[in-house]
């Protein structure tokens, strides 16, 4: 007869299986969480990634599975584009008198702040450029409050001008407030009028402040378009912005199209320029800025320079049209630069990059980008957004590996500290990539979005580079050719592309959560933004790029 077990002599073994299971367990959650594969940077030689099976283990591994290339040809019902409006026809025309401000737009400035811009006064084009082009005297104040009609606020603010000089027609500005509010508070609406009280105010206008970064206050969205203009094209993709109800828009580059001009008010495009300097029709600009108005007085446009706001005059001076009227918060972002600059906007860390300021190694921008990147704190904004004219990866002819130079300088930054999704533009038509680094699908890379399609006057780009036709450009188009599997340009839509078309939209970016997000493209088709494309976005939280509040 056998004895009884006690329960004594009974747990022993029970504890021993227990322990060793236990031990099982953390050895295999070790191996997950070590593996040497995600704990370092993939490696640069992209054949061994793509040909091996280093990619797609690693993508296995972390449950990311990108997609297959997708391109949708251009549509040839449709036009590839359009000329600008009229000047002297609405939106573009003004019907204000020269005190009156106008072309108002506000930008994010800081935690708790908000300017809002404005333009006041008449420009003129003389033949020569004033020896003293003096400031008026006229105040800049804004009156604001929670309410409507009842302003408990004011702030007052500076004033600015400039003059573009070209031989024979120097543009003189009107006149530029801005003014900045502080203490606001968060997902709240204000009310505002803004101009010199003594003189004239503006109609009423409101906006509301994006929510507090870290307050887990979800949906939230960012619009995103780049390469505007002011065309038919521009004013419909307008039009289904202003329908969206955006909360926040990234104007990525490109804004007015003024240098397609001669200083006459001549289209000179598409002919090259023919001086050392870029001719510009100024005006242009306050066209543009009244056909925005009544969009940007009431959301907040953060822009970023492209090409075409260079506009280098006679005397090489650079950005003076772009810079004297937007005022984005560079100082609160501890930037000197108005051509680079960050800023929060509810459970997201916008980072915008001057594709047209020094950014190589050591240079001053370079460091900023990777101060700001290394102070990210993803406890407070849990998604970090990148922005930046000119895109790195582009299968498109036109543009075609033009910033080389550039992703070989910044493109380890913003893998380091795990960017989640980068948008760009310059390229007019659409392009998302699935998640790359170094030419290479990563599960741990940013998710690079083209939206360079606003509907500007240099029309769409319909060619791609692994066209049967040979549309790949020679190597001298980039300057800094790199190649990928011994080529400059692929044999056919790379891996990296997951998606392409030819079409005239805009994009949203709508946080979810701390780690989902959903992208969708709306292209302009039969006077409807149309979603084109949508893609569910969730950050890989694994990754060795994600897992410290500060990297």
């Amino acid at each position: 007869m056998t004895s009884p077990v006690s329960w004594d002599e009974y747990k022993r073994p029970l504890s021993l299986s227990l322990g060793i299971t236990a031990l099982v367990w953390l050895l295999l959650f070790a191996i997950v969480i070590f593996d040497p594969s995600r704990t370092k940077q993939p490696l640069l030689d992209n054949r061994s990634n793509e040909s091996g099976n280093l990619t797609s283990q690693v993508n296995g591994l972390l449950g990311y599975q990108p997609e297959t290339p997708k391109t949708v040809p251009f549509d040839h019902s449709y036009t590839t584009g359009s000329n600008d409006l009229p000047l002297d026809q609405p939106p573009l025309a003004k019907v204000v008198n020269e005190t009156a401000p106008e072309q108002i737009h506000i930008a994010l400035a800081g935690h708790d702040g908000v300017v809002v811009s404005w333009a006041t006064g008449n420009a003129v084009i003389l033949d020569e450029a004033p020896q003293n082009a003096s400031l008026p005297e006229i105040g800049s104040a804004v009156y604001y409050g929670r309410s409507s009609s009842w302003y408990e606020m004011a702030a007052s603010g500076n004033i600015t001008s400039y003059v573009q000089t070209y031989p024979g027609a120097s543009y003189v500005s009107g006149t530029f407030h801005h003014v900045k509010l502080t203490g606001l508070s968060p997902d709240t609406t204000y009310f505002y009028r803004c101009g010199d009280p003594n003189l004239t105010m503006s109609e009423e206008r409101n906006f509301t402040t994006p929510p507090a970064p870290g307050s887990d206050v979800y949906p939230q969205r960012l619009t995103v378009v780049a390469d505007l203009g002011q065309t038919h094209n521009s004013s419909l993709t307008l039009q289904h912005i202003v329908a969206s109800r955006p909360k926040v828009v990234l104007l990525v580059g490109d804004l007015t199209y003024s240098d397609s001009y001669h200083t006459n008010g001549a289209l000179r495009f598409p002919e090259p320029p023919t001086t050392t300097y870029l001719e510009t029709y100024q005006p242009r600009w306050d066209a543009w800025g009244r056909m925005l108005a009544p969009l940007a007085s009431q959301v907040p446009l953060m822009t970023i320079e492209g090409n075409h706001e260079i506009e280098n005059d006679a005397a090489n001076k650079t950005f003076l049209s772009y810079t004297a009227r937007y005022r984005m918060p560079a100082p609160e972002s501890n930037s000197i630069s108005q051509l680079y600059y960050s800023f929060d906007a509810g459970g997201s860390h916008v980072v915008m990059i001057g594709s047209y300021a020094e950014w190589h190694l050591g240079s001053e921008q370079y460091r900023w980008l990777e101060q700001d990147l290394s102070a990210f704190n993803r406890s407070r904004t849990p998604w970090l957004v990148a922005a930046f004219h000119t895109p790195w990866y582009n299968t498109y002819a036109a543009h075609y590996k033009e910033k080389e130079c550039m992703r070989l300088s910044l493109e380890p930054l913003l893998y380091k500290y795990g960017v989640d999704i980068v948008f760009a533009g310059h390229v007019h038509s659409y392009e998302r990539m699935n998640r790359v680094y170094n030419y290479s699908v990563d599960p741990c890379g940013p998710i690079y979005v083209t939206v360079g399609d606003g509907g500007n006057i240099e029309q769409l780009y319909t060619d791609w580079v692994d066209m049967p036709t040979s549309m790949c450009p020679p190597e001298s188009v980039a300057d800094c050719p790199t190649k990928q599997d011994g080529r400059f340009c692929p044999e056919k839509q790379p891996a990296w592309s997951a998606f392409r078309e030819p079409s005239f939209g805009f994009g949203e970016l709508t946080l979810l959560s701390a780690t989902e997000a959903r992208w969708t493209w709306h292209k302009n088709q039969d006077s409807m933004a149309v979603p084109s494309d949508t893609v569910n976005v969730t950050r890989n939280v694994q990754c060795f790029n994600q897992h410290k509040k500060h990297m």
